[in-house]
């Protein structure tokens, strides 16, 4: 008999968590078993919430994207929601799963123990859930609103291309492992607090706030698991693969913090948003909206237990 993964923790009392819950388990079980009937996402959508904080979109105030019409901007929202789930998929995907596939590998050669080896490959599991969680709510917000918005429209991630961009400078395949290792790192004790972003209101559909309070449930366990694997990496390092790992984890913190444009100006287009360059243009000339994650306390909190958050070469705020 085949022993399914553990599904992510969740409030057994909150009717759209178990359905999200219920959803992925009977996904799991119908790939080993006949099909089941499968939890109905769609009695929970409301239509008249919002499905992204206007309040995370780069531009909401300026005189551009105001003068819209709401229909218009109830498109964009939806694309916000659309572009924020296949941020985290990409990440999973493209970041964390290869990260945590060499540390299951022992690729750094730290003689792991089963302990750890089951602790990586678990979190490997949890990041499928994960991403099968997003892309049903992806796939629930299309087909509620009837707007197709594939996710196949949209670029890979500003994440991914600055990590692949990163890999292919490396020099050998050794340093571009503690690339990697770095980036995975930044994403599995920040990713909580891009998860935060969206807000836990009345304001926003019910089925997007329980998704991401399931992942993000999860995360708080994974960064504890990156935090130690990460020591564990640090202190078989040499001092030159030492500084490669932290210019890695600066690299992975200036591209977690970016707002993503290309991906704003990929929607925009698609709506054929009248203006939209400059819109774009002056909100990157602005700045004020350069930055959407800063809380990078956990790395601080990593960087200060390998006593080295003076040398990693960043301002802390």
């Amino acid at each position: 008999m085949i022993e399914h993964p553990p599904l992510p923790a969740y409030d057994s009392t909150d009717e759209v968590e178990s359905a999200i819950v219920s959803r992925l388990a009977g996904n799991w079980a119908n790939r080993a078993t006949v099909k089941k009937p499968e939890p109905d996402l769609d009695d929970l959508f409301d239509h008249v919430k919002h499905d992204y904080p206007e309040a995370l979109i780069p531009f909401a105030e300026h005189e551009t994207y105001r003068a819209l019409p709401e229909s218009t901007r109830a498109r964009i929202r939806a694309w916000g929601w659309i572009s924020f789930n296949k941020n985290v998929m990409d990440v999973e995907q493209h970041v964390v799963n290869p990260g945590f596939s060499l540390l299951a590998q022992d690729a750094f050669d730290t003689g792991m123990g089963d302990t750890l080896a089951i602790a990586v490959t678990q979190a490997m599991v949890d990041e499928q859930y994960h991403t099968l969680m997003h892309l049903n709510a992806s796939a629930l917000t299309r087909r509620q609103r009837g707007w197709a918005m594939p996710d196949r429209a949209l670029p890979f991630s500003a994440v991914v291309r600055k990590q692949r961009a990163t890999q292919l400078e490396a020099s050998n395949p050794s340093d571009a492992a503690l690339s990697a290792l770095a980036y995975t790192t930044v994403a599995e004790i920040s990713i909580t607090s891009y998860l935060d972003l969206i807000e836990d209101n009345d304001m926003i559909q019910p089925v997007n706030r329980a998704t991401v309070k399931l992942h993000n449930r999860d995360e708080y366990c994974h960064a504890s698991i990156a935090d130690e694997m990460a020591a564990i990496v640090f202190g078989s390092l040499d001092a030159s693969d030492r500084r490669l790992f932290l210019d890695g984890l600066a690299d992975g913190m200036e591209a977690f913090s970016g707002t993503d444009f290309s991906t704003w100006s990929t929607i925009l287009r698609a709506e054929n948003v009248p203006d939209f360059e400059r819109m774009l243009s002056d909100v990157i000339a602005d700045g004020s909206r350069k930055h959407m994650v800063q809380d990078y306390s956990g790395i601080r909190s990593l960087c200060r237990k390998l006593d080295v958050e003076d040398e990693i070469g960043i301002a802390w705020s």
